[in-house]
């Protein structure tokens, strides 16, 4: 019984990192790209790591299994997240079909400035630092 599981849990995880290399292939642009490569291989990589988890049963693979699992979680996003911003920041092209584009009217291209939004008059003065270059 335990073998089925494991071995579902590996051909699942397969599957989805085999849709998340077909997402990186197919999609049209970089935030697409980045959302399906992320979701998918982080799901992907934590069933596998599952199944070796309870292939070894030794507390110290398990350990290490669940480990990889939580540190897979945590950063992948926060990294999807700050390789997007950045490629949107230095000019990939978004996809024609794209509806929304929530950073255009708050992102200043020739400053590289991004405002929240939630500016007030004090807050949104550029005020010089010491070591600002001039």
């Amino acid at each position: 019984m335990i073998e089925m599981l494991k071995g579902g849990l590996i051909l699942v995880g397969a599957i989805f990192m085999f849709l998340a290399a077909l997402g990186l292939v197919r999609l049209p642009d970089l935030l697409t790209r980045m959302h399906a490569t992320t979701k998918a291989v982080t799901l992907g990589t934590s069933l596998i790591m599952l199944a070796v988890a309870l292939h070894f049963g030794e507390v110290a693979v398990v350990a290490r299994a669940l480990g990889v699992i939580l540190f897979i979680m945590l950063t992948a996003p926060v990294a999807a997240h700050v390789i997007g911003r950045a490629g949107y920041f230095v000019g990939a092209k978004l996809w024609h079909g794209t509806i929304k584009d929530e950073l255009r009217p708050n992102y200043d291209p020739l400053t590289h400035e991004l405002k929240s939004g939630l500016e007030t008059e004090a807050n949104a003065v550029h005020k010089p630092r010491e070591n600002d270059p001039d």
